[in-house]
Parts: C-alpha cells; structure tokens; sequence
C-alpha cells in the first residue's frame, strides 16, 4: 500500500510541476498572509483536538459526499473547539485536493496542516502557496536524507512538521531527523489494522520536550482521557468527525464539552 501511495504522489508531483514551475509558486510565497503557529496550538495545556478533513480514504471508503459543505464542516470544528485542522490533498486515494485546502484556509481561523504523502520539495512550496502552516512527513515513506531534507526545507518557509511514525525504528529515525512533533499512527502499514495501543508502547522511548500527536483508532472520551494520562499532548481524528450527523457537537463531546471538563482536555 505505502509503495502505490508513494508512486501515486511522485506522479501527482511531476505532472503539477509541468503545469505550474516550483519557481513560480517560491515567487507566490512573498504574498502569503501571516501564518497560524501550528505547533503552539498543540502544547496549551490539556490535549488539544486537530479535526480532520477527508473525502474518503483506503480502509475506510467514501466518508462524504461531492457536495459536502467543506466550510460548513470546518467551521463546525472550530465552534466545537478544535485547536487544528488537517485537510487531505491526496485525489487518487483520498478525494482531496489543494482547492480543499484553500477553502479550509478562508472557512476558519485554526491553523492547518496539509496531509498527505510528501515525497519532494515541489508539495512544501504548494502546502504554504494554498495557505497550510504545517505539513505532514511520514517517516515510512522517506529516506533518512529526504526525511531531514524536508524539514529543514519546511522550517525554512515557516512550515511546521508532524514527523508520523509507525514503531520504535521510525520513531529513532525521526528524532535523528531532529523532528520536533511526532505523530504517532496506530495504523499498521502491511494490514491496514489499526491498534491503539502502539501509542502507548511508543511512549516512553520519546524524550522530554518533544510534543506527541497520536492518530488514528481514536474515537471516544475514554481513549482521550488515557492518552491525556500517559502524557500525549493532541490527537488527530477525522472518520469519527467526518461520520458524525453533527459535527460541531461531536467536538464537544470529544474536547469535554462543559467548560470545566473542557479546560482540563483542551
């Protein structure tokens, strides 16, 4: 799966570039507004919640219609209490695309990141053109001088990175790579199966002062509250949110809903 993903991206990348130069897009970036810290909004105090867009996705099928109101659904998050938002721009497996991207970035205020599998230099330009503060880099699908490459490339264009991990080897890569936020997927990568527990193996092999996203499988309070307990800072869900008749209540009730529940989880 990772294989055809990564080719899909590579394709993706060279097609677009034919159509619009990466020079022309670094000639873009000077007329960029001012960015939301991406990376701040993950460390206040409690777990904070980054809702995710997504069309459809592998495992899980169609999760929204053609016509579903992007700026209605973000919006939603937001009043909910979100303190991110992920947008994916991968079409060819998950339906997204940059235009999703920009229409996040006009529909709400919450800093976003860009998911999907980036694999060249080109997608960091076209992430901060179409108005992403952060990117998504994905340890199983770089090589260790592509991984570092990217970042240091990222930060020099005032993108932050979620460095996404699958087990202990991805994630001494990571912090080799010097990564900053880890995502940690409970996602296996060769079955697809998703295990909640991979993050709280990870746990204790990540250093102080590094800020952990845990993602995927993640649904309910319960499993926030026992995330929040063994020191991750924020999650990422997006099939639970995408699923939801109502959105904007369903962050409530993963974020505490009450102000006092939800000043201890976010």
């Amino acid at each position: 799966m990772m294989d055809q993903l990564i080719a899909g991206a590579r394709e993706g990348v060279e097609a677009r570039r034919r159509e619009l130069p990466q020079a022309d897009l670094e000639a873009r970036l000077g007329t960029q507004v001012e960015g939301r810290p991406f990376n701040e909004a993950l460390v206040r105090p409690g777990l904070s919640l980054i809702a995710e867009f997504k069309r459809r996705s592998p495992s899980a099928g169609a999760l929204a219609s053609d016509s579903i109101d992007l700026a209605a659904q973000v919006s939603a998050y937001e009043r909910g209490g979100a303190a991110a938002l992920s947008v994916l721009t991968d079409e060819r497996h998950f339906g997204g695309s940059l235009a999703d991207l920009r229409a996040a970035r006009a529909a709400c205020d919450l800093p976003i990141i860009r998911k999907d599998f980036i694999v060249d230099p080109y997608q960091l330009y076209e992430a901060a053109v179409n108005g992403a503060d952060a990117v998504l880099l994905i340890v199983a699908a770089l090589s260790d001088g592509d991984l570092r490459a990217l970042r240091q490339e990222a930060r020099a264009i005032d993108l932050d990175c979620l460095v996404e991990v699958h087990d202990a080897e991805e994630l001494e890569r990571a912090l080799e790579a010097g990564a900053e936020v880890i995502g940690i997927n409970n996602r296996n990568l060769d079955d697809m199966s998703i295990d909640i527990a991979t993050t709280f193996e990870l746990m204790p092999d990540v250093p102080a002062g590094k800020t952990v996203v845990a993602e995927s499988g993640i649904s309910g309070r319960g499993e926030l509250e026992e995330l929040d307990r063994v020191g991750v800072d924020a999650v990422l869900i997006g099939t639970t949110l995408m699923s939801a008749s109502d959105p904007e209540a369903a962050v409530r009730e993963l974020t505490g809903g009450d102000e006092a529940t939800r000043e201890h989880l976010v």
